[in-house]
């Protein structure tokens, strides 16, 4: 194997951790809506990625940057032709911070309301808009020979792109309730695992349906299996967050988005993106990447890097692994709350 293959497989591992962390975050912000019944409610949904919302978008600039330095072209013909979706995803997540930030600055009902409205809809868009991205990416797009796109944003607009962009808001929605069943305690508890299963089912149709046309169009050996594996994870989490057993839940509601979001990156390979008009037009981790030096000396510093940030980062979560309810919210006085139950994986 190349340093072109190991940094595509490295690039596909920061995009599935991404997804992995940010997808409850995501899904998260998007259930401080239609879960949470009052402003303590949102407070406490807030408050289990309050620690770890912004460490988790460290994956995103991550492969951003690496992307830039291993695959210049595919950065270049990326971030151009996609221009407006990744500036809407870039603005949302700027606003969405702010968001985090600025809400308890003041006391005032409208002031909270106006970013709890914000949490909502910058967490809605980006969970979207990711999915037609990455859609297209593994479809195809109209590519000349100059490696530029050439397509219209109507062209990103096609009906696998918006069945890909369902995909991920129902999984991400998903992701995020099963994590606050694991991470809340009392009638919000209850009500993130209801709200979990009905957004598993959906996630479980909306994915078989794109996995299927992704492996139909462009899949190989190594996708299938990895879609094998998305379907079976899929089914056990619904399954172990009906047994209340959150901590499997949640493990398998990521496995779900790690092998779905690999299964993509394996239709892929060994393109970075496919051009629809030509063929040979196509950009692969052999014409779009850099030099052999760039690529040894990113090896280098990933191997010396990487390790620590892991480290950290786990470190965090651990940290932060207790349970938390409306009772723990300044100036709530709760009813009778259940106990909180033994930690269970």
């Amino acid at each position: 194997m190349q340093l072109h293959d190991v940094w595509f497989v490295l690039i596909a591992v920061l995009w599935i951790g991404y997804f992995f962390l940010e997808g409850f975050d995501f899904g998260i912000g998007i259930l401080t809506k239609p879960l949470a019944r009052n402003t303590a409610e949102r407070r406490v949904l807030i408050n289990t990625i309050g620690p770890v919302w912004d460490g988790n978008e460290v994956w995103l600039l991550t492969a951003g940057g690496a992307t830039f330095a291993a695959f210049p072209d595919w950065y270049a013909t990326l971030f151009s032709g996609f221009y407006i979706p990744l500036l809407v995803i870039l603005v949302c997540l700027i606003v969405r911070g702010v968001a985090f930030e600025y809400r308890a600055k003041r006391d005032g009902a409208r002031w909270q309301r106006n970013w709890e409205e914000a949490i909502f809809w910058t967490s809605l868009l980006p969970a979207f808009l990711w999915g037609v991205a990455f859609a297209n990416i593994v479809r195809g797009v109209d590519i000349d020979a100059q490696k530029n796109y050439v397509g219209g944003l109507a062209d990103l607009l096609n009906p696998y792109a918006l069945l890909g962009g369902l995909v991920t808001l129902s999984l991400f929605t998903f992701h995020g309730a099963v994590f606050a069943a694991l991470k809340t305690v009392g009638e919000i508890r209850q009500r993130a695992r209801r709200a979990a299963l009905q957004a598993g089912l959906a996630a479980a149709v909306l994915a078989l349906a794109f996995l299927a046309w992704t492996q139909a169009d462009s899949g190989n050996g190594r996708s299938l299996a990895a879609l094998v594996i998305a379907v079976l994870a899929l089914a056990g989490a619904l399954v172990a967050n009906q047994l209340g057993r959150e901590g499997w839940a949640f493990i398998l509601s990521g496995a779900t988005i790690v092998a779905a979001v690999a299964m993509l990156f394996l239709a892929l390979f060994p393109n970075v993106m496919p051009s629809t008009l030509n063929p040979d037009w196509s950009l692969t981790v052999t014409n779009a990447a850099s030099s052999p030096y760039t690529l040894k000396l990113m090896t280098i510093v990933a191997a010396v890097f990487t390790p620590l940030v892991l480290l950290y980062q786990g470190w965090t979560y651990w940290v932060f692994r207790k349970r938390i309810g409306v009772q723990h919210i300044p100036g709530h006085t709760p009813g009778p709350q259940p106990a909180a139950p033994a930690d269970q994986a």
